[in-house]
């Protein structure tokens, strides 16, 4: 039986929301293996002067728990 950890991560971008959705799945990969899936918990952005300044995305990401290889 496998376990499954899930953490939120909040990526941005200045370019889109698929984008920022992108970018917290690349940097979470930096520290965390073997990633399964990903599901888009939030879009949100910050406006000003009634334009879209920066699209951000929350992300939870899945990826197995693994025993300690140690021994």
């Amino acid at each position: 039986m496998t376990a499954v950890k899930i953490i939120k991560v909040l990526g941005t971008s200045t370019e889109s929301w698929e984008d920022a959705a992108r970018e917290a799945v690349s940097q979470a990969s930096k520290t965390i293996e073997d990633i399964h899936g990903v599901e888009i918990e939030d879009w949100t952005a910050n406006v000003e002067n009634g334009s879209i300044t920066e699209y951000k995305a929350t992300v939870e990401i899945a990826f197995p728990v693994h025993e300690d290889q140690q021994g």
